[in-house]
């Protein structure tokens, strides 16, 4: 079984898959491999399987840009999601360059041999085995697969019911006439809520506060017209540039008007609710939009679950769980059967891979990400991590193909690496991203950073990395080739 490849790819879910398209594409010479902890194709999509899990951005920037969505679901469910990432690795023949249950533990890179040296751990065995790369792609998002986030409640081995968090769902997990409590108020959370009140004896979306809700169609009309008018592939493409526009606004104008912003949004939901409904008290976060993702639902599907009755907001602090439910800091009983910590999920960059440069170790809280996609003196190093405020797959789209341009280009001038050169050590850093989210919060002091100015720092602007990452010029004075 051959070991060294030109490239390894970590991860086999969207931004491993799409980055392994462009790479046999634009470099085809190259040899590749894709090393993928799991046992099947799809990452997260594969991983979290709870009821209605659903993307939270439209399809149309969702998907590939090399590969239309040709549904009419812009807003889609986490199946249809893992099935499209499964078809396009087989359509593409990328799936026999995937090498299943390969755990990578540690990436060692030699600058006298220009070379990886990547060492993956089988789950199955315990085995461990080296392979070798000219170049290293981390392709394995941010999320710790192994475990989510539940905080230390008390008296929670009290409860006699069943407690689960939803990254360990499965299919056994029976909640049908049931009394169920959801604990959080994060996109996670209003995606399984109405999910669950289909079935359920009564759901409880238990909140400590509230979050932004946006109602959107679940179907996107002008691009429906599009794929009746047009050629399939200009019908995507222009829906999908009409999405990021209307993206890129709704964020810019959220943050130089968020109290505007903030009137619109919570104008629609009281208008859906009707002014019985406390708006205020459930739908009326502290913070202003964007300073946390702003959550989307179709059809306005949690709206209408409240209304059938089926579905509850509570907003109020935990004090204890006891025998049948939670008591709440107000005095209040939540009686429950089941009870959903959807209290958020843990962040672990790459995996938590050791990485050596050299024979020293990297201290990952200290690196700074380079146009967002290779890391201050690391040679030979992308890391691809989508947008937060906008589609994933948009950035590991631009990155995946400035891999390419990056590799033909060191061929072509017979390069062996490339490193981002930080030549200022003193330049101001911040956090990489810019959320208060507690998810984020947690975790922000083991993640990489951003500098102050470009190339360091992170626009978060899709028109603006598509010159950067598409036509800029690739020495710039800053990326080192020998």
């Amino acid at each position: 079984m051959n070991k060294h490849f030109d490239v390894i790819i970590i991860g086999a879910g969207l931004s491993g898959i799409g980055t392994a398209y462009h790479l046999q594409s634009q470099c085809p010479d190259k040899t590749y491999a894709v090393l993928e902890s799991r046992k099947a194709i799809g990452g997260t999509w594969d991983l979290f399987r709870y009821p209605g899990i659903r993307s939270d951005s439209d399809m149309h920037t969702f998907s590939y840009s090399f590969k239309p969505w040709k549904s009419n679901k812009s807003i889609s469910e986490g199946q249809m999601i893992l099935d499209y990432i499964q078809e396009t690795a087989a359509e593409f023949d990328i799936e026999k360059h995937i090498r299943f249950n390969h755990k990578v533990v540690e990436a060692k890179w030699s600058s006298e041999h220009s070379q990886w040296s990547i060492q993956s751990e089988i789950n199955d065995t315990g085995e461990l085995l080296t392979y070798t790369s000219n170049f290293l792609l981390v392709c394995s998002g941010y999320y710790d697969y192994e475990n989510g986030y539940t905080p230390n409640f008390e008296g929670l081995e009290d409860f006699n019911g069943d407690i689960v968090h939803p990254q360990k769902w499965s299919s056994n997990i029976d909640y049908t006439n049931k009394k169920v409590i959801v604990i959080g108020s994060g996109a996670t959370a209003i995606t399984l809520a109405p999910s669950l009140a289909k079935k359920a004896a009564h759901v409880t979306m238990l909140q400590r506060s509230p979050s932004y809700i946006l109602s959107i169609p679940s179907e996107d009309k002008i691009a429906k017209f599009l794929h009746k008018v047009l050629p399939s592939k200009m019908a995507h493409t222009m829906a999908r540039y009409k999405n990021v526009l209307r993206g890129m606004y709704f964020y810019s104008i959220s943050r130089r008007k968020p109290k505007e912003v903030k009137k619109y949004i919570l104008d629609l939901i009281k208008k859906e609710m009707g002014k019985e409904y406390d708006v205020d008290l459930h739908f009326n976060p502290s913070y202003n939009p964007w300073d946390q993702r702003v959550c989307m639902v179709p059809d306005n599907d949690l709206f209408a679950a409240i209304k059938d009755k089926t579905l509850s907001v509570v907003t109020d602090h935990i004090k204890a769980f006891n025998q049948t439910g939670i008591e709440l800091k107000s005095g209040k009983q939540l009686e429950a059967d089941l009870i959903i910590t959807a209290t958020g999920l843990r962040l672990k960059f790459a995996g938590g891979i050791n990485f050596i440069v050299d024979d020293q170790k990297l201290d990952v809280s200290k690196l700074i990400s380079y146009k967002g996609s290779m890391f201050g003196n690391v040679p030979n190093l992308v890391g691809i991590v989508g947008y937060t405020n906008a589609s994933w797959t948009l950035k590991s789209d631009l990155v995946g193909r400035y891999v390419c341009r990056l590799l033909n280009h060191m061929d072509k001038h017979s390069k062996k690496q490339c490193i981002p050169r930080l030549k200022n050590p003193k330049m101001e850093t911040s956090n990489a991203i810019d959320f208060s989210s507690g998810y984020v919060t947690r975790a922000l002091d083991a993640l990489p950073k951003q500098g102050a100015e470009f190339p360091w720092k992170l626009d978060q602007n899709y028109i603006k990395d598509s010159y950067s990452l598409k036509y800029s010029k690739l020495e710039d004075q800053v990326l080192e080739f020998s």
